[in-house]
């Protein structure tokens, strides 16, 4: 399975050493290669939903064709680790190759992505920086290849 984040703002290496460690770290215990594709909105002016429109052309452009969508969303569905492993299991299962995650900017995602979304995820009703989005997000994909493959779950 080939795993795609695209997200909204990019990463300053010097500002953001420890969150980008993380995500580093991560990458490399993963056995799925994971692309992560940054995206900025360049053009000043407009409002949120204009903002959002722009963002989710750049985040829509260049997904691997194909690709299961899942939108980071905190009005999306809630699942445990295990529901979340069993949940890619099963698109791997069907045939599914791509999964490409879209994390939205500071307004969220436009409606166009979450109507092309097969799952809206909600990684927490609470507020996260983005960055640390992409480091919870990479932590479950991490986890549910671990569950996938029988290595012991403290939950079970």
């Amino acid at each position: 399975m080939k795993i795609t984040i695209a997200c909204v703002g990019k990463a300053s290496r010097a500002k953001h050493d420890a969150a980008q460690a993380l995500i580093d770290e991560y990458r490399t215990r993963l056995p799925w290669p994971v692309t992560i594709r940054e995206v900025e909105d360049r053009k000043a002016g407009g409002g949120v939903v204009e903002r959002r429109a722009r963002e989710a052309a750049l985040l829509l452009t260049g997904l691997p064709k194909g690709a299961v969508i899942v939108a980071l969303d905190e009005k999306g569905k809630s699942l445990t680790s295990r529901q979340f492993a069993d949940t890619l299991a099963g698109w791997r299962d069907g045939g599914e190759q791509e999964i490409a995650f879209l994390i939205g900017g500071a307004d969220g995602l436009d409606k166009v992505v979450l109507s092309k979304a097969r799952l809206t995820l909600s990684l927490s009703a609470m507020t996260w920086p983005h960055l640390l989005a992409r480091v919870m997000l990479l932590e479950q994909l991490y986890r549910a290849w671990s569950l996938q493959t029988g290595h012991p779950y403290h939950r079970d």
